[in-house]
Protein backbone atom coordinates (compact mmCIF):
# COMPACT_ATOMS: atom_id res chain seq x y z
CA UNK A 1 0.00 0.00 0.00
CA UNK A 2 1.33 3.10 -1.13
CA UNK A 3 0.80 6.09 1.38
CA UNK A 4 -0.60 9.38 0.71
CA UNK A 5 -0.66 12.52 2.99
CA UNK A 6 -3.47 14.60 3.23
CA UNK A 7 -3.37 18.17 4.57
CA UNK A 8 -6.88 20.05 5.79
CA UNK A 9 -7.78 23.49 7.29
CA UNK A 10 -8.99 22.65 11.22
CA UNK A 11 -10.24 24.89 13.88
CA UNK A 12 -8.21 25.12 16.50
CA UNK A 13 -10.70 24.02 18.79
CA UNK A 14 -11.07 20.73 16.77
CA UNK A 15 -7.58 20.54 16.49
CA UNK A 16 -7.18 20.58 20.57
CA UNK A 17 -10.10 18.24 20.97
CA UNK A 18 -8.45 15.64 18.72
CA UNK A 19 -5.51 15.74 20.31
CA UNK A 20 -6.63 15.65 24.22
CA UNK A 21 -8.94 12.25 22.76
CA UNK A 22 -5.58 10.81 21.02
CA UNK A 23 -3.67 11.42 24.18
CA UNK A 24 -6.18 10.53 26.30
CA UNK A 25 -6.51 7.03 24.42
CA UNK A 26 -2.96 6.92 23.80
CA UNK A 27 -3.09 6.79 19.83
CA UNK A 28 -1.81 8.81 17.16
CA UNK A 29 -4.55 11.75 15.69
CA UNK A 30 -3.56 9.80 12.21
CA UNK A 31 -4.83 6.22 13.74
CA UNK A 32 -8.32 8.14 15.19
CA UNK A 33 -8.82 10.07 11.70
CA UNK A 34 -8.37 6.25 9.89
CA UNK A 35 -10.72 4.38 11.97
CA UNK A 36 -13.23 7.61 11.50
CA UNK A 37 -12.58 7.20 7.61
CA UNK A 38 -13.29 3.01 7.53
CA UNK A 39 -16.42 3.74 9.74
CA UNK A 40 -17.85 5.37 6.97
CA UNK A 41 -19.96 3.77 4.38
CA UNK A 42 -18.52 2.47 1.13
CA UNK A 43 -19.18 4.42 -1.85
CA UNK A 44 -21.38 2.49 -4.68
CA UNK A 45 -18.95 2.97 -7.12
CA UNK A 46 -15.15 3.13 -6.55
CA UNK A 47 -12.93 5.79 -7.91
CA UNK A 48 -10.48 5.61 -10.56
CA UNK A 49 -6.88 5.41 -8.68
CA UNK A 50 -7.34 2.21 -6.20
Amino acid sequence: MKNKRLSFRLTERRYHKLLLLSTELDRTMSSLIDEWIDSLPEPKTKSHGE
